[in-house]
Order: C-alpha cells, then structure tokens, then sequence
C-alpha cells in the first residue's frame, strides 16, 4: 500500500498541500492514506508524521513529495528511513526520484547516508579546531567559572590552610563538581584535588 505524507511550514492561507496531495495522488496513493503536517520542518512535534509512521505496515511504501517535506536536515532524514527499513516498510520521494524499492533508490540512500556522516565528521573537525585555535589565543571554551575573585581566593586559602574540600563546599556553598572544576581550570597540583 502507499501512503503519503504532506507537510507545510505554516497554517497561512499561502501555504497549503494541495500541489503536493495532486502529486502524492498521480502517483498512487489513495486519498484515505494521506498525512499531513502545517508545521516547520524543524520542530520535533509532527503529529500528522506520527499517525502516516504508527500507520505503515511491513511491505507498504512511505511516499512524499520531496525529500525536504519529511525530515529537518540529512541525519533526520535518514533516522526515519532507517526506521522505516527496520519496519520493511519502503519510502518513495517522487520529486528526487529516490525509490527504496529499486537497487538504484537503495544506492542513493546509501549515498545519503555517507554523506550524512562525512557531514557530522566535518563538524566535528571545525569544532575541534576552533577550540585549539581560542586555547592558542589564551581563551577556554565551556561555561564562565562560577568561583572567581575573593571567592576563589578565600577557598584556595582554606584548602591550603588544610580544610578538606567537604568542609569547603559547605562553608562557600559550592557543589564539589563546580570546586573540581574550578581547581582544574587554574591548575590546583592535582596532588591536592583529592
């Protein structure tokens, strides 16, 4: 069975599904066995998305009109194609051409896939490498320290002064996690952490 799936970005009068419901229809799909969404492809919340997967059963086809109307970026997409092949069900977008159900739409899912994952590395790449380009400026990335100033002094004082750091966090009102940190980040002798 095919069973379509529409999505709009808003309820305003612009913007409605019938260019891809005509579609989804030339297509095959029986007008009982549409969904559809007037939400942005970046909220997580798409209820009509919900009902058409809760729907599908092993052996049906998921059909949309283009790719960019089921999933907010590449790794979404995939997760829900991937979900729909763990159900056997297979997913159609007429306008890409990408048909599951061939071994020419599996390629190109599988392109999809590395593509995503060539994406995450990239950006695990900048990331990495702008966080060493700031800590060679002398910047440290993460949230500002929360103990500074008079604060930070008074506490590296009484732990020099022998108090342990259980006595420390009650007396300053810290969380021991924050005075790790914080002993970390202005390289306390790790000797004296404990």
């Amino acid at each position: 069975m095919l069973v379509g799936y529409m999505r709009v970005s808003s309820d305003s009068d612009r913007q409605t599904t019938d260019l891809q419901r005509d579609a989804l229809m030339a297509a095959g799909v029986d007008s009982r066995h549409l969904f559809e969404d007037h939400a942005s492809g970046a909220q997580d919340d798409r209820p009509g998305l919900s009902k058409a997967l809760a729907f599908v059963h092993p052996g049906d086809v998921l059909v949309v009109w283009k790719l960019d109307r089921l999933g907010r970026s590449l790794s979404h997409l995939l997760s829900i194609v991937n979900e729909l092949k763990e159900n056997q069900v297979a997913f159609r977008s007429l306008t890409e051409g990408m048909d599951t159900t061939t071994p020419s739409g599996e390629l190109l899912f599988h392109v999809f896939g590395a593509l995503a994952q060539y994406e995450r590395a990239l950006t695990k790449e900048r990331v990495v490498a702008g966080l060493a380009a700031a800590k060679r400026r002398g910047r440290i990335g993460g949230r500002p320290p929360v103990i500074v100033g008079e604060k930070l002094e008074a506490i590296t004082l009484a732990l020099k002064g022998g108090m342990s750091k259980a006595a420390v966090c009650r007396n300053f009102g810290v969380k021991r996690t924050t005075l790790i940190e914080t002993l970390a980040r202005i390289g306390w002798p790790t000797s004296q952490q404990k």
